[in-house]
């Protein structure tokens, strides 16, 4: 009977995994939650799918983030620190159409599904950009981690 429950017991810890190997070692995740305005100028473009917007305000993620609607009520939101760079002087992406690209290695991600859309082959971990949750509530757009 000892061993029934020394071995229960080992089943469960290994049970619990929190995921550790696909975490992104390069960029913390930190907690904000934040407003949009659909009717506010300044998010005019997520009115129309397809259109992102960078909300780089302070306290959104690490270095801002972006919003894109994906559907006539969806939204995706994204990391603006390229995924694969510790925050830096060249580690803010740039808008490319519905894609963001990271300055510092040239790497494009799409911001319709978030992947790494020019993988490099040469057998190093590349990681994809980092989701935030999006909730909507009239014209109100809720983006938090």
């Amino acid at each position: 009977m000892k061993y029934f429950w020394g071995l229960a017991l080992l089943l469960i810890l290994l049970g619990c995994d929190n995921d550790r190997e696909n975490r992104n070692p390069f960029l913390q995740e930190v907690r904000f939650r934040f407003e949009l305005d659909l009717n506010l100028p300044l998010y005019n473009n997520l009115n129309t799918i397809g259109n992102p917007v960078y909300v780089g305000n302070s306290g959104v993620g690490i270095r801002g983030a972006f919003v894109i609607r994906n559907g006539i009520d969806t939204f995706l939101a994204f990391e603006a620190n390229c995924p694969n760079q510790t925050p830096n002087a060249c580690s803010t992406m740039e808008i490319d159409g519905q894609n963001v690209v990271c300055p510092c290695d040239d790497l494009t991600y799409s911001l319709f599904t978030g992947q790494l859309l020019n993988r490099p082959d040469d057998g190093n971990r590349y990681f994809d950009l980092l989701f935030y949750q999006t909730t909507q509530s009239g014209n109100i757009v809720t983006i938090s981690n």
